[in-house]
């Protein structure tokens, strides 16, 4: 098969054979591919040097199977500095990417999301907000994010005096009562629709997008969040 150019970030990669890494790149026209690059485990080529996370890259891969040969590899961008907390929750990100998104799924619209969000956490902004925002992404990309103006029992609007749980498989309900237990206010739940990020809908959205992800993710737990502890 002809091999193709695309735009990707390294994921993950691992050893394979004596001489040889396995790596899952993201691309944005195929999604999470994964690859064998040959013969540069042991080596001080350039090819080894920009298999590394948090750097833009294009690739040319080749081949019939769903595993692939890195044919070329050349740079697209300068890697991005993280560090300390920021570092784990940008490999939160592609932890969360390899366990959720089904491999071949292109997805030109969560990869360009992938980057604002690497790009977020090398800067100044708040590294939790950049992490929902990515979750809510990912979580649309899969068909699993809920509606968080209208109640999924009722079909009424959420309202600011009432408070809402997340019911997994159905979505935003109203609560029994006021501070239920996982149960959140209605103003938080129109700040995160609209993006406005104060301490409430900030603590709102963790809580919701954690949830939310649980079946996605099964009870497999996430190797980076042992980082934070």
């Amino acid at each position: 098969m002809k091999s193709l150019w695309q735009t990707a970030f390294v994921l993950h990669r691992r050893a394979y054979r004596e001489t040889s890494y396995l790596v899952d790149f993201f691309t944005r026209d195929a999604g999470i591919v994964t690859a064998v690059a040959k013969g540069v485990k042991n080596s001080k080529s350039d090819r080894k040097s920009l298999l590394q996370p948090f750097a833009r890259i294009n690739v040319q891969l080749a081949g019939r199977s769903e595993l692939k040969n890195l044919a070329q590899v050349e740079s697209s961008a300068a890697m991005l500095f993280l560090q300390g907390k920021n570092l784990f929750c940008a490999l939160y990100v592609n932890e969360l990417l390899s366990r959720v998104l089904p491999k071949g799924l292109a997805c030109e619209e969560l990869f360009d999301h992938y980057q604002t969000t690497l790009h977020a956490l090398a800067g100044d902004a708040p590294p939790d907000v950049a992490l929902r925002d990515f979750e809510f992404a990912l979580l649309e990309e899969m068909g699993q994010l809920p509606d968080l103006l209208n109640d999924a029992a009722t079909g009424e609007p959420v309202t600011k005096e009432h408070w809402y749980q997340f019911v997994q498989e159905l979505g935003i309900v109203r609560a029994s009562k006021p501070g239920q237990s996982r149960s959140v206010p209605g103003t938080a739940l129109l700040s995160m629709h609209h993006r406005d990020w104060d301490s409430p809908a900030r603590q709102a959205a963790k809580l919701i997008a954690r949830q939310a992800l649980l079946p996605l993710l099964g009870d497999k737990p996430l190797k980076s969040r042992e980082l934070f502890r």
